[in-house]
């Protein structure tokens, strides 16, 4: 394998991603909005999701927690998680995401 290429192709570090989040709070169509966005930027990606506590919306890359919504209290923007899979793909340092979106309130 060559270096450079599109931001899209093959090239670069293998990207591991592992979101937990809380089912009986609803937040499975986040995962999938947020998965479908991935795979559609990287379709190479492995994206997998697990079961978590109440409340939480956590995503690892590669084994390291890039966001948390227990954190930051809402859900990562999907542009700000694209740009931490486009640095570890790159095998640059990552940065926890620290900027969220409000969660979603039904009145």
């Amino acid at each position: 394998m060559g270096d450079g290429g599109d931001p899209g192709s093959g090239c670069g570090q293998r990207v591991r991603i592992v979101v937990e989040y809380c089912e009986p709070c609803g937040f499975e169509p986040t995962y999938q909005e947020l998965a479908s966005a991935v795979r559609e930027e990287y379709p190479d990606i492995e994206i997998e999701s697990r079961l978590g506590g109440t409340g939480a919306f956590e995503i690892e890359i590669n084994g390291q927690l890039v966001f948390s919504k227990l954190e930051n209290g809402g859900f990562p923007y999907e542009k700000d998680l694209i740009e931490a899979i486009r640095r570890a793909r790159n095998g640059e340092p990552l940065e926890k995401i620290t900027n969220s979106r409000p969660p979603c309130t039904i009145l």
